[in-house]
């Protein structure tokens, strides 16, 4: 594992702050799908001690980020743990949910004539702009639920908040290629203009294929790795 993480400070909940930079390092693709993970190694790129890793990494195979890594040649036992590869069934599933989120979001939106602030596309296109995944990936969470809350409808962004995190990897997996970057902020900027418009339906209709359109390409993108051979990045021990 050569990607650098984020070091962090000490502070009262570290298992939590832990949990949130490996989610972010899986996210981004720092920790790829399938790489095999040790406590000691996060625990000496994090500079924190081996026990907030430990709890961290259990929440994490809880929620379904990390699973155990199987050993070559040994069915049945394990050394260590992997980061969990894509599925393009369960991305599918993820997407058909907030694809429903935001479509109704977006109609409810226009209904209200709701003007969006500018500068959302516009960190999102310098994120771009930088090639920074973890920006980008903000930003689009940014976007998406200061729409939610511009529907007037608190239980839409209830409702999201619930599978954010898979959210998160998914568009993560997706904006690991360059050909879906720059189209993202190009349709906000068009659902934008359509809520402000107050045009429900258009911007309904823009919000479904947004959402239809990245399922797609990252279903694409996904079943190609799903079949290939788990990446053996670092030292498992």
């Amino acid at each position: 594992m050569t990607a650098q993480l984020l070091q962090l400070e000490t502070a009262p909940d570290l298992v939590d702050q832990v949990y949130r930079a490996l989610l972010d390092a899986i996210s981004a693709g720092a920790l790829a799908p399938g790489q095999r993970i040790t406590q000691e190694e996060l625990a000496e790129r994090l500079a924190v001690s081996r026990q907030p890793v430990m709890q961290a990494l259990r929440l994490l195979k809880r929620d379904g980020f990390v699973q155990d890594a199987p050993l070559a040649g040994n069915a049945g036992r394990c050394r260590g743990l992997q980061v969990t590869p894509l599925d393009p069934a369960w991305i599918a599933q993820v997407y058909e949910v907030r694809g429903a989120l935001d479509t109704l979001a977006a109609r409810l939106a226009a209904e209200r004539r709701a003007h969006l602030d500018p500068a959302l596309i516009e960190q999102g296109r310098q994120a771009v702009e930088a090639g920074d995944i973890k920006a980008m990936i903000d930003a689009d969470l940014a976007f998406h639920r200061a729409l939610y809350q511009a529907s007037a409808n608190p239980l839409i962004e209830q409702s999201a908040l619930l599978h954010w995190h898979h959210i998160r990897r998914a568009m993560g997996e997706a904006l690991q290629h360059d050909g879906l970057r720059d189209p993202v902020w190009d349709e906000h900027t068009a659902i934008a203009q359509a809520v402000a418009q107050g045009d429900a339906e258009h911007a309904e209709a823009l919000m479904r294929e947004h959402s239809l359109q990245a399922s797609l390409y990252l279903g694409a993108q996904a079943a190609p790795a799903a079949s290939a051979p788990s990446p053996d990045n670092s030292v498992v021990r």
